[in-house]
């Protein structure tokens, strides 16, 4: 599919809507979308979400940005999908399939992984996503009363030495190469790593987000170990509002509604092509982000 290809609309081109690759100049444009579906992500945000993917937009006659979609490789084999908006304006004509088209042509051959609203399911099962069965709940609020780190011994913090560790541990509990995604995090938050007989057995990167914070990716080897990292993550943030995103199986959603971190809304995980069980130990206990998972 030609990315720039255009649609014409009436004879003075007011109508005309142009496909064309996400871009900074979209960013604020995109951020307007997102407003409107109210949406807490930032400009900072989007931009980093662009910074390590690409997707596509849609831009009216005016050039304002009405639709976005965009993408993150995972190596040569894997990716995910995410920041998918259509202006309420503009939706019922076809343009969140005309991005979906453009987006999984740009991303074959890789299977594509997305977490999909309600509102998308119908979308995305017309183009060949399956569900998984998982399903993720976001859980937020300011939370309850103050939090301990765990000894030092059990959680420190994270290091650029713990780059290739991390790394492992990710591959074990994603089966993808996320490398570029998780360095990036590290760099503008802050990480910490559990550790098992002086080795790294699990890590979780906390960063700003929204309205606040998120913490996520969360990877470990237990539930328990998890709510290890977390603590160890709201020890440092104090009293702030926090997001974690986590499946409605990780045994983390009491303990977070516990301490004060609410259940809000939960989408559905699928696949586009092959899906491949990650090998484990680790797995994934909460996310960096519906898109990046």
């Amino acid at each position: 599919m030609n990315p720039t290809a255009t649609r014409p609309g009436h004879p003075d081109g007011s109508d005309t809507i142009a496909l064309v690759p996400f871009a900074k100049q979209h960013l604020e444009g995109a951020l307007r979308l997102s407003q409107e579906v109210a949406w807490t992500h930032r400009l900072e945000d989007w931009a980093i979400a662009l910074e390590l993917g690409q997707g596509f937009v849609l831009l009216d006659g005016a050039g304002s940005v009405i639709a976005t979609a965009a993408w993150w490789a995972h190596g040569e084999d894997q990716a995910t999908a995410g920041m998918i908006i259509v202006a309420k304006a503009a939706q019922g004509r076809g343009h969140g399939a005309r991005l979906m088209d453009a987006l999984l042509a740009a991303a074959h051959p890789r299977t594509v992984t997305l977490n999909a609203t309600a509102e998308g399911l119908a979308l995305y099962e017309r183009r060949g996503f399956v569900r998984t069965g998982v399903v993720i709940q976001q859980h937020r609020g300011i939370p309850h009363g103050g939090h301990q780190a765990p000894p030092a011994s059990r959680v420190r913090a994270m290091t650029t030495a713990d780059a290739e560790a991390i790394a492992r541990l990710d591959r074990q509990a994603t089966g993808w190469d996320r490398r570029p995604v998780l360095s990036r995090l590290a760099e503008v938050g802050d990480g910490h790593v559990l550790l098992r007989d002086g080795q790294p057995h699990g890590y979780a990167i906390s960063r700003r987000f929204g309205r606040g914070h998120v913490i996520g990716p969360v990877a470990a080897e237990s539930a328990d170990d998890a709510r290890a990292l977390i603590e160890a993550a709201l020890a440092r943030l104090g009293p702030v509002f926090v997001r974690i995103d986590t499946s409605a199986t990780s045994q983390l959603g009491g303990w977070l509604e516990h301490i004060g971190l609410a259940k809000v809304s939960d989408v559905a995980t699928m696949v586009r092509g092959a899906q491949i069980p990650p090998p484990g130990p680790a797995r994934v206990f909460a996310l960096a982000s519906h898109s990046f998972n």
